[in-house]
């Protein structure tokens, strides 16, 4: 039952508006008696509402009524978030659901290997394209997003939000077992075989596992005899860049390796390791 504060709160919408004009009356009195917990469902559960819409969102409840129809499903929803969150399209293959027949058409090319966006200038293939937009950059040279901190640009906005935590120091990516914190979650993700002994590229001429895709790379230089990193001063070639930057850093003096703490710069990488050690000892000290 309506209280008398109630009733003449009704009286007085209904003077101000006319009977046709439901919305307008349902949203004024909404507002007359949003101060106080006045409106109960009070046949059916006594349970009480601060305003009109969630009062009748729950009578939908009492009455089975779903008037929130999704028009590509069929199915229907006793309020509107429901129906806003329903995934109604579903993979057969790996059981993911979507909230649009377009996603799960997206989804679908992942198992059917499907890459319709063709670059016409190296002809490389993508899946979706966004992805060929950003390609396309490679070409164009276009780097759209800048750091307002140091001026440099990039290509794609994930691009970006990585670099930024070098400025910022964020390191958002945890690993449970020794607490260490990384930038990135590639760089987690490599970390963490060292934890489980994982060693997933393999060499196939000689049977040697690795960490890092990196490592196997320059390994594979002893089998091919490959050295790509020359020294534009005597002609020599190295097979790992280090190696060139310790050649350099003993003929021309050149610093190439930097400390991030003091700024301290050295010939060779094993220098610049040896000099890291005095801040981990001011640090723990």
């Amino acid at each position: 039952m309506m209280t008398l504060a109630q009733m003449d709160t009704c009286k007085t919408v209904d003077q101000q508006f006319g009977e046709d004009d439901q919305q307008v009356r349902d949203r004024e009195l909404d507002r007359l008696t949003n101060s106080s917990k006045t409106m109960h469902c009070s046949d059916q559960c006594g349970k009480r509402f601060k305003k009109l819409g969630n009062l009748k969102c729950h009578l939908h409840i009492h009455t089975g009524e779903k008037p929130f129809l999704c028009d590509q499903y069929g199915k229907s929803f006793r309020q509107l978030g429901s129906l806003k969150r329903e995934k109604p399209f579903l993979c057969d293959q790996c059981g993911k659901s979507f909230r649009h027949l377009g996603y799960l058409k997206r989804h679908l090319r992942i198992h059917t290997g499907e890459k319709p966006f063709l670059c016409n200038q190296c002809r490389t293939n993508f899946r979706q394209l966004g992805n060929l937009k950003s390609h396309l950059r490679i070409h164009t040279g276009e780097k759209p997003f800048l750091c307002y901190q140091c001026g440099k640009s990039f290509r794609q906005l994930g691009h970006l939000k990585r670099h930024l935590r070098i400025h910022t120091g964020e390191k958002p990516f945890l690993c449970h077992q020794c607490g260490k914190s990384f930038r990135q979650l590639g760089h987690l993700k490599c970390h963490l075989r060292i934890h489980t002994g994982e060693k997933p590229f393999l060499c196939h001429q000689c049977g040697k596992r690795f960490r890092h895709l990196g490592s196997m790379k320059n390994h594979l230089r002893i089998h091919t005899a490959e050295k790509p990193f020359l020294c534009h001063q005597c002609g020599k070639s190295f097979s790992r860049l280090s190696s060139l930057k310790y050649h350099l850093g003993s003929n021309t003096g050149l610093k190439a390796y930097s400390c991030g703490k003091c700024g301290k710069s050295f010939r060779h990488l094993k220098s610049l390791q040896r000099h890291l050690r005095i801040h981990t000892r001011e640090e723990t000290s």
